[in-house]
């Protein structure tokens, strides 16, 4: 005789009978996810993970075009579906593929980028990975504040997460350390 997979306490019948109050029910995250636990800098996820969806969707696209193909059913609803499934899969594929750029930037370098296109020594500053372009380059959106107190100035860089040349920069005078702002 095998052991059952879920060995219960006796809380789930418990639970379906009303028995258990709602102060008892507690709903955890995993150890792993705790973000008290975590210590260091955040890693943000390379986007050349695209990529494997995208073979998932060529191998399926093929699938599709072999039975379209190899079918023996004579309805043009299942050749035609399986045909055009053939080809939006295989669409789908190499623009997942051709849009899973490697970054060769990261959110430091990115920073530094930044600091040198404002011109101003840099005091808070923050990185927000976005992507632009039909087939979604990765790029930095980097918002820097002048290093003074309060800071008079203020820049919005955009750089490249692939070969980190810097696509785009604003900078004006904070008009929040303005006089008679608010």
């Amino acid at each position: 005789m095998s052991a059952p997979d879920h060995v219960s306490d006796g809380t789930d019948a418990q639970r379906a009978a009303g028995a258990v109050s709602a102060d008892e029910l507690r709903d955890e995250l995993p150890a792993d996810l705790q973000p008290d636990a975590f210590v260091g800098a955040y890693q943000f996820p390379d986007n050349s993970r695209r990529r494997i969806p995208g073979v998932l969707y060529l191998v399926l696209a093929g699938l599709c075009l072999v039975a379209y193909l190899t079918s023996r059913d004579s309805s043009a609803l299942v050749n035609g579906g399986l045909a055009w499934a053939a080809v939006v899969l295989g669409l789908v594929g190499l623009i997942s593929i051709t849009s899973g750029w490697r970054m060769h930037v990261d959110e430091q370098q990115a920073l530094v980028a930044a600091q040198q296109a404002v011109g101003f020594p840099v005091g808070h500053a923050s990185a927000q990975q976005v992507w632009h372009g039909l087939r979604s380059r990765p790029t930095w959106r980097v918002l820097c504040y002048s290093a003074d107190e309060p800071p008079t100035r203020r820049g919005l860089v955009l750089v490249d997460a692939v070969d980190g040349t810097v696509l785009q920069h604003l900078i004006e005078d904070n008009p929040e350390a303005m006089p008679g702002a608010n």
